[in-house]
């Protein structure tokens, strides 16, 4: 059994059998790096595919897109595979160069086509971050025409509409813009299906890693690849254990057996705080935490009464003990770091202000209503917070908890009264949330378009229409502007209770450096840890 057989099996073993015997690894090796996380939402490997938080980062660090950002200042937009592009005089024809040399993990050579069979295959497939790229009027139907190769190192992308520049280009950093070696993928392709029962398994990309194995929920190996354009990762592999609790995590870090820890809790980060082997990073997110208030429901209707709510949690309580260095308190629907984010934080736990909201708006003794949560502990113990703060107003809220996929779908079904949400952006515009927030062109039940608003169903036909128009603004000051005007009417009369803004921690062994932290999971990066002796 070779060496690193024997670290990938020694890995799933203890993965398996958890600290019931003795530490399988001292030390990790030095060129590689263990990180335990949950990875029990992965349901494939495809770039088309992808849409959940750990895969995307998987991805992140396995394949490039053509365009990318520098991850302390978002809006210093780069090429990556592409080396150039313009954009013609109407606005609506991007003209994408590639860079010369580039070679995919499996040496073939990068050119236009693969960019240009990528986003069509995306498309085509229409998986769930499809419509990143649809939006821009591209379909199953005319997507050979709009995204078409001029020349072996240039191709064009279409749009239907002039939008912002920068939305393109930010949409094509999300995991469904990544350039797969069509080569590789065309080869495994079986009736048509644009290989994508083999992609879901396996790896077709150009990162920094390649992907070697996945087990779900058990284990995903990458190792380094030596056709890497970039510099040359330190770690010669890396491989993620799947370890759920946080408890476990913390252990495991302690004893050496990994490097990094995904999920501690607050008490597991207090708990290693003095711990001179370990150190705390952490890095703001752009996950909002919020509640929805279902205007079918009368009482919640009223927006003295949704403003009333807004006055009824405790913020700073929970950003301080709950969710302890998880969070920071953020009240509007763009994130920290989007271009027109509000930083202004107009409400905090005010009881008597409440009460005399719920009087004015005709409930003085309050109303019943109630409140799905999904059954994790963190979520569950907000909920219960907020339970007793609102019942210091008359408002009795009841709790009904559930798994995910339980309360997405009665949320999705616009059947709740109050659900406690996690949202992240699926790309670093500010219109992938003004998306959700700020437009509802159908509030109708059967309405083809269903995001945050129409799941609330908040109609909200002049609000939608700014949000048209900022999309279609190509000064970015004017932009910022326009959007910091929706945040200010949403704060003030959505049935939206906007929380907090996620800040993700991690545990590292001390001899750690270099892994960075970015605003999307796909911008975390290990292509440039080290490890110390």
């Amino acid at each position: 059994m070779t060496h690193f057989t024997k670290l990938v099996a020694a890995a799933m073993i203890s993965a398996t059998f958890g600290l019931t015997s003795a530490p399988a690894i001292a030390e990790t090796p030095p060129d590689t790096l263990i990180q335990a996380w949950q990875l029990d939402d992965m349901i494939s490997i495809d770039p088309a595919e992808v849409f959940e938080f750990t895969a995307s980062e998987i991805l992140g660090n396995s394949y490039q897109p053509l365009v990318g950002y520098d991850v302390n200042d978002v809006s210093d937009i780069f090429g990556v595979i592409a080396e150039k592009w313009e954009v013609s005089e109407d606005g609506k024809t991007f003209t994408f160069t590639i860079k010369p040399d580039m070679k995919f993990a499996s040496g073939n050579p990068i050119t236009a086509a693969d960019p240009v069979y990528s986003i069509q295959r995306a498309v085509k497939l229409d998986k769930s971050p499809a419509f990143i790229l649809t939006q821009f009027g591209l379909s199953a139907d005319n997507v050979d025409q709009m995204v078409r190769q001029t020349g072996d190192m240039t191709f064009e992308l279409e749009m239907d509409k002039a939008y912002a520049p920068t939305l393109l280009l930010y949409c094509l950093t999300a995991t469904v813009g990544f350039v797969v070696d069509k080569e590789l993928v065309a080869s495994h392709e079986v009736d048509g299906d644009f290989g994508y029962e083999w992609l879901k398994t396996n790896y077709a990309g150009s990162g920094p890693f390649t992907i070697r194995e996945w087990r779900a929920n058990e284990v995903v190996v990458m190792e380094r690849n030596d056709n890497y354009s970039g510099d040359t990762p330190a770690m010669a592999r890396a491989i993620y254990r799947n370890i759920p609790e946080g408890s476990t995590q913390r252990l495991l870090l302690e004893q050496g057996d990994i490097d990094i820890a995904r999920n501690l809790g607050a008490e597991e980060i207090t708990a290693l705080a003095d711990n001179p082997d370990i150190k705390i990073e952490d890095g703001i997110k752009g996950s909002i935490y919020y509640m929805g208030l279902n205007q079918k429901n009368e009482a919640l209707a009223n927006p003295l009464v949704t403003q009333a709510m807004k006055y009824l949690v405790d913020y700073q309580a929970i950003a301080d003990t709950i969710m302890k260095g998880k969070v920071k308190v953020h009240q509007a629907f763009l994130p920290e770091g989007f271009l027109g984010a509000l930083m202004d934080n107009p409400y905090s736990l005010d009881v008597e202000k409440a009460k005399s909201l719920l009087a004015e708006a005709g409930y003085p003794d309050g109303f019943t209503v109630t409140m799905d949560t999904r059954n994790t502990p963190e979520i569950t113990a907000i909920a219960e917070a907020i339970q007793q703060t609102m019942a210091q107003a008359g408002i009795t809220i009841e709790i009904i908890p559930g798994d995910g996929q339980q309360t997405l779908t009665k949320y999705r079904a616009r059947s709740h009264d109050i659900y406690i949400g996690r949202w992240g952006p699926d790309y670093q515009d500010p219109h992938t949330n003004a998306d959700t927030f700020a437009r509802n062109p159908d509030n109708g039940d059967d309405a083809a378009s269903k995001p945050l608003a129409w799941r609330n169903a908040w109609d909200i036909p002049e609000l939608t229409a700014q949000a048209d128009a900022a999309v279609l603004e190509s000064d970015p000051a004017k932009r910022a502007e326009m959007y910091q005007a929706m945040q200010k009417q949403e704060q003030e009369d959505s049935p939206f209770v906007i929380m907090f803004q996620e800040i993700e921690v991690l545990g590292l062994r001390d001899n750690v450096e270099g892994f960075i932290i970015g605003p999307s999971f796909n911008d975390n990066s290990f292509r440039n840890v080290t490890k110390t002796e």
